[in-house]
C-alpha cells in the first residue's frame, strides 16, 4: 500500500504513521520497518525512528495479516544443530513448511519451535514467532531463530544491513556462459498470479550471486554456489529462471520443461549461514553438506 504524509501526520515517526496506515499494532508495524518493508520516497528505512515531512510518499508491503497464536507441537522434530539462551540454528529438512499459512496450518516447523523452546511464542508475530527469515517448503538446510525479541530485532536489522552471509547451493538447466555473476533486478509478487514472484519494476531491490562450481555439457545442467545480497521471496529461483538456468525441480518456475536429470524434489540448498551474534557479537558460522537425496543426484551425474 502507498499513502502521501497528509499534514496531520508530518513530524510523526515512521513507525507511528505505518500503524496507523496498516491497521496493525505499533508493534508490528516497528517489525515491519525493521525488516524492511517499508520505502520512503522509494527508498527502503529501516528505522522507526524517521521523522516524517508533509507529501513523504510512503509504501508499505504489509503481506497478510498475523494469523492465529501457533499452538505447540511437540511430534514436530526441530533438527537444531547450535542453541544458545538467545538463538536456535536449524538445519531445515525439504518439505517442512517453515510457519503456517494458507493450505498450511498445523505441522510446521514454528509448531516444534514453540514446543521445544515456549519462550518462543512471545517473540515476534504470533502466528510466526520467532522467525527472521524463511525457507520454502521444498528448499533444504540453515535457517536462524530468535529465541528473545532483542535477538529477533538485532537479527532482522543484520539482514537489511545485509551483514548475514546465506549461501545456497542450486543444480540449474544449461550452463551459464560466466564462471560467475551477479543478477541484480527488483522482486515482487506477480498481478497475474498472486502465488508467484516476478521481475518488475514495482518490486523490491534484489541481489543474487552465483559461481558456476561444475558443469555437466551431457546431460546439460550445472551446480551452483549462490550468495544471497538481498532476501526476497523466491529471490533465487526467480532470477536464475530469468537468466536461463532454471532450478531443476522448480515446478513453479520451470513448469513444463523436461528436466537433463531425475531430481527427488527441488535442488535448492543453504549450505552455509554466517552472522555475528545479536547479543554477543561473537562471528558464528555454519555449514550444512548436501541432504542424501541431492548428493545421490551429483554421485550419479559423476
Amino acid at each position: 500500500m502507498r499513502e502521501q504524509v497528509p499534514a496531520a501526520m508530518a513530524g510523526e515517526r515512521l513507525d507511528r504513521f505505518v500503524s496507523l496506515l496498516t491497521g496493525r499494532s505499533r508493534a508490528d508495524a516497528a517489525s515491519l520497518v525493521a525488516r524492511g518493508a517499508v520505502s520512503v520516497g522509494g527508498v527502503a528505512v529501516t528505522s522507526g525512528k524517521l521523522r516524517l515531512t508533509l507529501g513523504d510518499e510512503v509504501d508499505v508491503d504489509a503481506g497478510p495479516e498475523p494469523g492465529p497464536v501457533v499452538e505447540a507441537d511437540p511430534a514436530v522434530p526441530v533438527p537444531a544443530v547450535y542453541e544458545d539462551d538467545d538463538i536456535v540454528v536449524v538445519d531445515k529438512p525439504a518439505g517442512r513448511v517453515v510457519h503456517p499459512g494458507a493450505g498450511n496450518v498445523t505441522g510446521t516447523l514454528v509448531h516444534g519451535l514453540v514446543a521445544r523452546y515456549p519462550e518462543i511464542a512471545e517473540v515476534g508475530d504470533a502466528d510466526r514467532p520467532g522467525i527472521v527469515h524463511r525457507l520454502d517448503r521444498d528448499t533444504s538446510g540453515l535457517l536462524v531463530v530468535a529465541r528473545t525479541e532483542t535477538a529477533r530485532q538485532r537479527l532482522v536489522a543484520a539482514l537489511a544491513a545485509r551483514a548475514v552471509e546465506r549461501v545456497y547451493l542450486a543444480l540449474v538447466h544449461g550452463a551459464p556462459e560466466s564462471d560467475a555473476g551477479l543478477i541484480d533486478a527488483p522482486v515482487g509478487r506477480s498481478a497475474r498470479q498472486p502465488t508467484r514472484m516476478t521481475l518488475t519494476e514495482r518490486g523490491r531491490e534484489a541481489r543474487t550471486g552465483y559461481e558456476v562450481l561444475q558443469r555437466w555439457a551431457d546431460p546439460g545442467c550445472s551446480l551452483l554456489r549462490c550468495r544471497l545480497e538481498t532476501g526476497r521471496t523466491h529471490q533465487i529461483r526467480v532470477h536464475l529462471a530469468a537468466i536461463g538456468h532454471a532450478v531443476v525441480g522448480d515446478d513453479t518456475y520451470d513448469r513444463g520443461r523436461k528436466r537433463p536429470v531425475a531430481v527427488p524434489r527441488l535442488f535448492l540448498h543453504a549450505t552455509r549461514l554466517a552472522f555475528d551474534h545479536p547479543i554477543t557479537g561473537e562471528p558464528l558460522a555454519f555449514d550444512s553438506p548436501l541432504p542424501d537425496d541431492l548428493q545421490a543426484v551429483l554421485d550419479a551425474l559423476g
